[in-house]
């Protein structure tokens, strides 16, 4: 009975979203509601949400605004561009798709997806003309390495509130991302869009790219250290504290490899390199913080909706209910997130809310790095009609819905999938 007014909680969150309501205010108005369809007394609702809201965000809304700061400063000071003008010098025409793949990759570990596509989706545009290339078959690599960066990979909101919520640690699932992101990208990116689009007879043998703009931007070098130093702290002492038994230098690696430590040395090296007067790269800081608001307040949301379901025992239910099926928790996760990716749209709304459903099953031992992955991928499955990203594809790109469905919703799909795949596999190995 209880399963079944959570599923009414959700269909009302799925009416609230049609309605063009704010995520944020639609998850804290389900999350009232179903805490006391529940049966939940009205004050242990609301300490419920206070508790959900304050265990999400703790230290990850630093690591959420420290995050938007780096990549604020990665979009203004040109780094994002010049990282997109070496990779495509380096690989040439013939190479399109590898060097927008590995592009999107490095510019969406420090950008958002939203603010990633945004800053690339004119470069593939004039990669694809320069080139005589149909957009699509430069830019499905794009959107692939953007996706599986935002489903996969921390400092982003959706792996960022997950690892919080389970518990898991940040540099670990950074890791084990990494391992399992670049495959998925290889395929959805690469060899999906092969094999959809045929290319015009002899563009394969051309090798050269006119790209014009580099003038002001920073050296390459300064670009990738500007890109790449979170991840290379966060990397260096995740690893570092396993191959070590030193405890000396086990505190220092712990220390490096905090995201919160990792991404402020990350502003400072970044002001530091690029000469940016103070005032300026603050007010970068703020620009870049003020475009998450909303994303933080919708996992603050999310998070109190989260908490009702944990508090309510749903999560101890769907256990029990689950106990003879033998399903593996990690595909358990997966599932819940995709069927509330598939109704809802939001993959962050998705996956905060599967969350609460299968805490349960990290103190029965699955790994909560692996789940985070898990619930991340389901999150991303078949975008359609009811996700932004759907249209924005769409938008840009001028495609039919028809289109759209064939391109943007294969191609989440296949990074979904695939992303379970590369959970289930690496979880024989950890």
């Amino acid at each position: 009975m209880d399963l079944l007014l959570v599923l009414f909680g959700i269909i009302i969150l799925l009416i609230l979203i049609l309605k063009k309501v704010n995520p944020m205010l639609a998850l804290l108005i389900v999350a009232v509601v179903t805490g006391l369809m529940l049966g939940l007394p009205v004050q242990h609702v609301m300490t419920s949400v206070s508790k959900g809201i304050g265990s999400t965000m703790g230290d990850m809304v630093m690591v959420l605004a420290l995050g938007a700061m780096v990549g604020k400063l990665a979009e203004d000071s040109g780094a994002a561009k010049k990282i997109v003008f070496v990779l495509i010098r380096t690989f040439g025409i013939k190479n399109i798709q590898w060097a927008v793949l590995l592009t999107g990759i490095l510019v969406g570990i420090p950008l958002f997806y939203n603010a990633g596509f945004v800053v690339l989706i004119p470069l593939v545009f004039t990669i694809a003309s320069a080139a005589k290339l149909p957009k699509l078959y430069v830019g499905i690599p794009m959107a692939a390495a953007l996706s599986v960066t935002h489903g996969f990979l921390p400092p982003h909101p959706g792996p960022v509130a997950l690892a919080s919520i389970f518990h898991a640690d940040i540099g670990r699932t950074l890791v084990y991302g990494l391992i399992i992101s670049i495959p998925v990208a290889i395929i959805a990116g690469v060899f999906f869009p092969k094999a959809i689009i045929k290319l015009p007879a002899g563009k394969r043998e051309q090798q050269k790219i006119d790209l014009q703009g580099e003038e002001n931007l920073p050296s390459a070098l300064k670009s990738f250290i500007i890109a790449l130093s979170p991840i290379f702290f966060i990397v260096v002492g995740t690893v570092g504290i396993l191959m070590t038994t030193n405890p000396a230098v086990q505190h220092i690696l712990t220390f490096i490899a905090n995201p919160t430590v990792a991404l402020t040395m990350a502003i400072i090296i970044t002001i530091f390199i690029q000469h940016i007067p103070m005032q300026k790269a603050m007010d970068s800081c703020v620009e870049g913080v003020k475009s998450i608001a909303m994303i933080i307040l919708i996992i603050a949301a999310g998070g109190a909706f989260k908490q009702i379901l944990v508090d309510s025992g749903i999560g101890d239910q769907v256990k029990v209910l689950t106990a003879g099926l033998h399903i593996s928790p990690l595909v358990l996760g997966w599932l819940i997130a995709a069927l509330l990716r598939v109704t809802l749209g939001s993959a962050t709304v998705a996956a905060l809310t599967a969350s609460g459903m299968v805490i349960p099953f990290i103190t029965a031992g699955a790994s909560p790095e692996l789940m985070v992955l898990a619930v991340g991928a389901g999150s991303l499955m078949f975008s359609h009609v009811n996700d932004t990203g759907f249209w924005m594809f769409k938008e840009y790109f001028n495609l039919s819905l028809k289109e759209t469905f064939k391109t943007w919703t294969v191609m989440e799909t296949l990074v979904s999938v695939m992303g379970l795949l590369g959970v289930i596999i690496l979880n024989q190995f950890v």
